[in-house]
């Protein structure tokens, strides 16, 4: 098959259904694995006691994603697209796996060696997100808005999932012998599953969607040359000729430099976002919220609490009528939520827990709806090639601002004496 360059509507539209429920899917695969390993954080807390294992994996994981990112983002113009996002998917199957074959291994055993292989294992899904989450930014914001929507939605979701089937396998398994470890184990399992699911979907289903292959060879008639392999695998080998629209000359793609110029804001509000997020979540609710009448599930509701509000705020962007497109509206919102940062102090301290669930309700709902509208606004009046760019620069910002929140978390941890 070969491409055209006509702009048809039915090449526009057809698809994208699919698409929209394949780009959640994708989404949820690419943080699934590694929420699990912080779902799951009752178990490593019981069987690491001394190790604060909800922090350490956390900042564990968040260099190898940041580098991983950053190098993928400085070699964007040359990268393939395709095999980049293969090679994250496959490596974040392999880590589930490796989750369970170190605990059958370790006979569910706590020590300082298996919980280095547990570091390990965090560090692995570090690398698979930092190929996955920029590559497919960059590449569905080569596409329609609401594929990278529905695809942090589907990040957001992951949480959600994992929080509701961690609750089941706790309930399933709690008065059982062993039971905290066999639910962990069946959560895991889970998770080995469906990563090896987003694997198929994206080599196999989503490339040959009308609707994919479409963009897809608009951006490679734009001068994009990331998507290349993603049009054989759709089935087109020619994409020379541009389109109809934009004339026999390509306009020379901006660099880096000037697309971050251009967006200082849009990247500010992506890093503020998550520095304030990752700050409270989900170090400060699993260790620092004190005992209340939950008990050990507590923690579990606090953080599906916030996994449920941050997937529901990913979804109001959809509602125009209260989506932030303003840029200036945009920053102002970001930097008001740091009240929240006296208010989970003043909360934790004197509050009961319904004040605290409310609290980090309100952090995940304004983290999903703010990350969703800087997302899918900043690409906005760009070619294919400067929209995979720019997509890939925001989610280097994104995890900038993880990495810096889960520092801050950490440096907290020492300054109460560890």
């Amino acid at each position: 098959m070969e491409y055209d360059g006509r702009d048809t509507g039915a090449d526009k539209t057809e698809g994208k259904s699919w698409g929209i429920f394949i780009c959640w899917v994708l989404g949820n695969g690419c943080l699934f694995g590694f929420n699990g390993m912080l779902t799951i954080e009752d178990y490593y807390t019981y069987i690491f006691p001394k190790y604060h294992p909800t922090r350490i994996i956390t900042l564990t994981y968040q260099p190898f994603v940041l580098a991983t990112t950053a190098i993928f983002t400085y070699h964007e113009a040359k990268v393939n697209t395709r095999l980049r996002n293969l090679a994250g998917y496959m490596l974040f199957f392999l880590s589930s796996f490796g989750v369970i074959i170190l605990d059958v291994l370790s006979s569910g055993g706590g020590g300082i060696v298996p919980f280095v292989g547990v570091c390990i294992i965090a560090a692995a899904f570090g690398i698979a997100d930092g190929h996955v989450q920029g590559g497919m930014t960059g590449d569905l914001s080569l596409m329609c808005p609401e594929f990278v929507q529905s695809f942090f939605a589907g990040l957001a979701a992951s949480g959600a999932i994992t929080s509701a089937l961690r609750f089941f396998t706790k309930a399933v398994f709690e008065n059982s012998r062993d039971g905290l470890r066999k639910g962990a184990m069946l959560f895991s399992s889970i998770s080995c599953f469906f990563e090896l699911l987003c694997v198929l979907l994206y080599a196999f289903i989503f490339p040959k969607l009308p609707i994919v292959k479409f963009y897809r060879s608009r951006a490679a008639s734009e001068g994009s040359l990331t998507v290349t392999a993603d049009l054989v695998a759709g089935g087109i080998k020619s994409h020379s000729n541009p389109l109809a629209e934009e004339g026999p000359t390509h306009t020379e793609r901006l660099s880096n430099k000037q697309l971050l110029h251009q967006n200082m804001d849009y990247a500010l509000d992506i890093f503020l976002i998550y520095i304030l997020t990752l700050s409270i979540f989900p170090g400060f609710l699993a260790e620092d919220t004190g005992s209340h009448s939950l008990g050990s599930w507590y923690v579990l509701v606090l953080i599906a609490s916030f996994n449920v509000s941050d997937l529901i705020g990913r979804y109001l962007p959809l509602i125009e009528q209260i989506k932030l497109t303003s840029r200036k509206g945009l920053l102002l919102a970001v930097i008001s939520r740091f009240l929240l940062i006296p208010a989970f102090y003043f909360t934790a301290k004197y509050g009961d827990q319904g004040w605290m669930i409310m609290l980090t309700s309100l952090l995940g709902l304004s983290n999903g709806h703010l990350t969703v509208c800087v997302l899918t606004e900043a690409p906005k009046g760009y070619k294919g090639p400067e929209q995979n760019a720019l997509g890939n620069l925001l989610v280097l910002f994104l995890l900038a601002g993880i990495f810096v929140g889960a520092v801050s978390d950490w440096l907290w941890l020492i300054g109460k004496g560890w």
